[in-house]
């Protein structure tokens, strides 16, 4: 069943947004509305374009809150779609309608008019195209992260937010960590005192998650692409043809919460350098042997990307890509000022005239002091959400700002600018660490935005 928009129905819509888009810049982290109440009496209808592991996720907590309708779902995976409307029946939904009988059935869904926003977790190379078309399609439009891979898929993500008028949110779930919003709200209050250095990144040994071909169940594999599962099917590729930070966001993300950046602040410029590969091969020989075929490949992707930032207000910010060599999952957070610092590694705190001299503190009691007013008002709600509960809020603050079309608190230009890191990393990287500049996605109205105030507007 295929339902078409109505022209005046969308005109009218995407005039609605444009109006809106001014107006909702206030809107922070979470809107201040009450969970699962809706803004008008009726529902916000969803369309679920990738239901994966991720969407599946994604899903799931959606379909907790009373407020949504999943109208229509799109996979070429024929197994995630009956898990997903097996999901959705379950909970006593109304079975959505189904597409992906190829991988542009999605374009099927947004002409659909009974579906008002979309949540986007398909592999990365799909997220930017869908992204564009459900904008087009004057759909409120939620997009995993990375959002881009190239610097011009970077100025599409703006340029179609800006040509259309409809919201585009990355669901950037690290931005809403209970320790992130705790440490956040520090910032705010001037704790570590005028901000200096940040270090972030994305340290998670995923060896397992790359090769998998369904036998092992995420056990020791060495299959990826057509003979791969999940991830494994195409994130290993990646690191096969590319030498870059490719995942960027989830280090990046919450400390550009914390300096504004696109607030007042933005990142200038970035430096990159790569180790030697040899992770990957690595693990191929000692679990399969040196005579696998995919030992004979040669990844492309260092070990370790080292990247650093430098913002217009004067900040340094180092960003690591590590996951192709045994290591505990670290984000590696480090936030410091003129009065002291947080290390999430050793769940460290220093403050200077607080602290004994010299020595560190458990941050725990700062973490408990300084507890988000989000986490205090919302943190049962997010038990079992998935990451921590921090999946709970990015859909919530999705949700919210979908049902009001206002701009959300992670908009397209944040899309861009995080992800911008992947092509000017691997740009740096091949002119050997050369500076590369970062474009002003906002062109020029970073100087004007005017920094969410993340206590009063959320709570």
């Amino acid at each position: 069943m295929k339902i078409k928009n109505n022209s005046s129905n969308m005109d009218s819509r995407r005039n609605f947004i444009k109006k809106t888009a001014i107006a909702g810049t206030g809107i922070a982290l979470m809107p201040s509305l009450t969970f699962g109440a809706s803004s008008n009496a009726e529902k916000l209808k969803i369309g679920m374009i990738g239901v994966g592991l991720r969407g599946t996720n994604h899903l799931n907590n959606l379909l907790l809150r009373s407020d949504i309708n999943i109208t229509a779902i799109c996979d070429i995976d024929p197994r995630r779609i009956k898990i997903a409307v097996d999901n959705i029946t379950e909970k006593g939904y109304k079975k959505p309608l189904v597409f992906g009988k190829d991988e542009y059935d999605y374009k099927n869904l947004l002409t659909l008019d009974n579906v008002d926003a979309v949540v986007i977790a398909t592999p990365w190379l799909w997220h930017t195209r869908m992204a564009k078309d459900a904008m087009k399609a004057g759909k409120y439009t939620g997009v995993e992260v990375s959002a881009a891979n190239t610097m011009e898929e970077c100025w599409d993500l703006v340029n179609t937010h800006e040509q259309t008028g409809t919201h585009l949110m990355i669901l950037e779930n690290v931005c809403y960590r209970r320790d992130i919003l705790a440490v956040l709200n520090m910032v705010k209050q001037n704790v570590f005192g005028e901000l200096i250095h940040f270090r972030c990144g994305y340290q998670h040994d995923l060896r397992h998650v790359k090769f998998n071909d369904g036998k092992t169940a995420y056990g020791p594999g060495v299959e990826f692409g057509e003979k791969g599962i999940s991830e494994s099917a195409w994130r290993t590729k990646h690191s096969l043809m590319r030498n870059a930070d490719m995942y960027p966001t989830h280090g990046v993300g919450p400390i550009a919460t914390m300096c504004d950046i696109n607030r007042g602040n933005r990142f200038l410029s970035l430096t990159s350098n790569a180790t030697k590969a040899v992770g990957l091969h690595d693990y191929i020989v000692k679990t399969a042997g040196e005579n696998h075929p995919n030992a004979k490949l040669k990844f492309k992707l260092g070990d370790v990307v080292t990247s650093t930032i430098e913002t217009s207000n004067g900040e340094t910010i180092i960003v690591t890509h590590d996951t192709n060599l045994p290591r505990p999952y670290s984000l590696g957070f480090r936030v410091q000022g003129t009065n002291g610092l947080w290390e999430v590694d050793g769940n460290r705190i220093y403050i200077e005239g607080v602290s004994k001299f010299d020595e560190w503190d458990v941050a725990d009691k700062w973490m408990e002091k300084y507890d988000h007013p989000l986490w205090q008002k919302y943190g049962e709600k997010a038990n079992g959400a998935g990451h921590g509960g921090m999946d709970f809020f990015v859909i919530h603050a999705f949700v919210e700002s979908a049902k009001l079309n206002i701009a959300p608190p992670l908009d397209a230009y944040d899309a861009a600018a995080w992800s911008a890191i992947t092509p000017l990393s691997e740009a740096s990287i091949e002119n050997n660490g050369e500076p590369q500049d970062f474009p002003d996605f906002t062109r020029g109205n970073w100087m004007k935005r005017t920094p969410y105030n993340w206590i009063k507007d959320n709570y």
